[in-house]
């Protein structure tokens, strides 16, 4: 099994750091943030515990000034553990289309796509036609390698709808990889490959940035209309896990009375998390007074600030 990578945190573009809200620890810790030193090297470096380097991270990331790490879903990490793809095929598989195939009318590819042998085979899976491609999946010689081709290259929506309706194809890890790549999938697809998937594993895919904006903006939509009709457990794993990351995206949708009760039966530890759900408007009046009474909160000023500002922050009784 291979390791994840350790972050390695970097200031976003644009960042002004002079006009941040930071203590000069957290900006000190934010001028040593080059994208290729990671927690340990920076506590080495700075000569910080690892848990203020956390805190001072954590703030940062609350304040849109560094991107949070990324997760790997589980295709992600099935793709970490096959052997890595070879690019020299592929490329000469593309070469073999652009100089020969290509040049064939479209009829005769589809026709000569339906009974090709390699290494024709894996080269009709450059071919920008719909007609090909189905040419292709007629093809009893038509097989992963060739799927995960058509999936990485093909440029149409039809034609990549045509490939994830067979449903082994649709499985495989590595096809569904390369069509959330691919900057042609169309959004009933992604709903299609993504729709039953947990919460938290289509939040991984709205912060991904491995796949098209324009994939993050359908996935966006999807976690927003699964949110509303999930189970309660489910909503909380995802408020938690992310450490309320997740609440920008949902801004605007309630939860119900079950969902805040679990919220509410928690001891919360985490300061970014309560920060971000302290920036959440749908959060209810119980979940602020709850985490008023957490110790955490307790010992910040800045955190009391920020859940008395909520709109649902209980008032202060009357002396």
């Amino acid at each position: 099994m291979s390791e994840r990578t350790p972050w390695k945190p970097v200031l976003n573009p644009g960042t002004d750091l002079l006009g941040l809200p930071l203590t000069p620890e957290e900006g000190f810790v934010a001028s040593r943030l080059d994208g290729v030193t990671d927690l340990h090297g920076l506590s080495v470096g700075t000569g910080l515990s690892p848990e203020r380097i956390e805190a001072a991270l954590e703030k940062l990331v609350s304040l849109g000034a560094v991107s949070p790490p990324e997760v790997l879903d589980e295709e992600e990490s099935a793709a970490k553990d096959e052997p890595a793809a070879k690019d020299e095929p592929a490329g000469v598989h593309r070469k073999l289309y652009e100089t020969t195939l290509h040049q064939l009318a479209a009829e005769e590819r589809a026709g000569r796509a339906r009974a090709a042998e390699e290494p024709e085979l894996s080269a009709f899976c450059f071919d920008p036609l719909p007609a090909v491609v189905q040419a292709l999946l007629e093809n009893p010689r038509f097989a992963l390698a060739q799927a995960r081709l058509v999936a990485a290259h093909h440029r149409t929506p039809s034609g990549l709808e045509a490939l994830a309706a067979r449903a082994a194809f649709a499985a495989d890890a590595g096809v569904r990889r390369a069509l959330l790549r691919n900057p042609q999938l169309p959004a009933a697809l992604l709903r299609r490959l993504h729709g039953g998937r947990r919460l938290l594993e289509q939040h991984k895919l709205v912060v991904s940035r491995d796949v098209p904006e324009q994939t993050r903006r359908a996935a966006r939509e999807l976690l927003r209309s699964r949110f509303a009709t999930a189970e309660a457990d489910e909503r909380v794993e995802v408020i938690l896990k992310t450490e309320g990351r997740c609440l920008t995206v949902l801004a605007g949708l309630p939860i119900d009375g079950k969902t805040a009760a679990l919220l509410c039966g928690r001891t919360y530890t985490s300061t970014l998390l309560v920060q971000n759900i302290s920036r959440w408007a749908a959060a209810p009046p119980a979940l602020i007074a709850h985490l008023m009474k957490q110790e955490l909160v307790r010992r910040s000023a800045s955190l009391k600030l920020l859940l008395h500002r909520h709109p649902n922050a209980p008032t202060e009784p009357r002396r």
